[in-house]
């Protein structure tokens, strides 16, 4: 039986290298660990996942390269760019919720139906928020008081 990184496994279901992480988390991947504490992923254990996938297709779902490379973007003079993956998708009407995972934290962006039509976006795609804004707003974080003594 051939055990592959998590990396390698990503690769071969079509997903996001966090996505594949995320599911080991969460227990939806079975896994054995290395001396070295890495996951391994068992070549059976990739096809048990693609069954489920993709039940009519024999063949491994193909990734979207939409965040692979930023070469896509280079016309844009957005320079705030976040890689993430996306939680949810919420269409209503004309107007759709997006919400991003980007490291632990989350971002929620409002666009339109069609945009979210166009881009077919789902939930565990990897994703790019680019922010251009006149406006940025910062707040001060909550934070421990401070102890007695110590020196500001």
């Amino acid at each position: 039986m051939a055990m592959l990184t998590v990396r390698a496994a990503a690769t071969q279901l079509g997903v996001a290298y966090s996505t594949v992480k995320r599911w080991v988390r969460t227990g939806r991947v079975r896994t054995t660990r290395t001396e070295g504490g890495h996951h391994r992923v068992s070549d059976a254990e990739v096809a048990r996942l693609l069954s489920r996938q993709q039940p009519e297709s024999a063949s491994p779902p193909k990734r979207r390269a939409a965040v692979d490379t930023d070469e896509s973007l280079d016309g844009l003079s957005a320079r705030n760019r976040l890689r993430g993956f996306i939680e949810e998708v919420r269409v209503d009407g004309l107007l759709a919720q997006v919400r991003l995972r980007v490291g632990d934290q989350q971002l929620t962006a409002v666009v339109t139906a069609d945009a979210v039509r166009a881009l077919k976006l789902r939930r565990g795609d990897d994703a790019l928020a680019i922010i251009k804004s006149t406006e940025v707003m910062i707040g001060r974080a909550r934070s421990t008081p401070r102890s007695r003594g110590t020196a500001r």
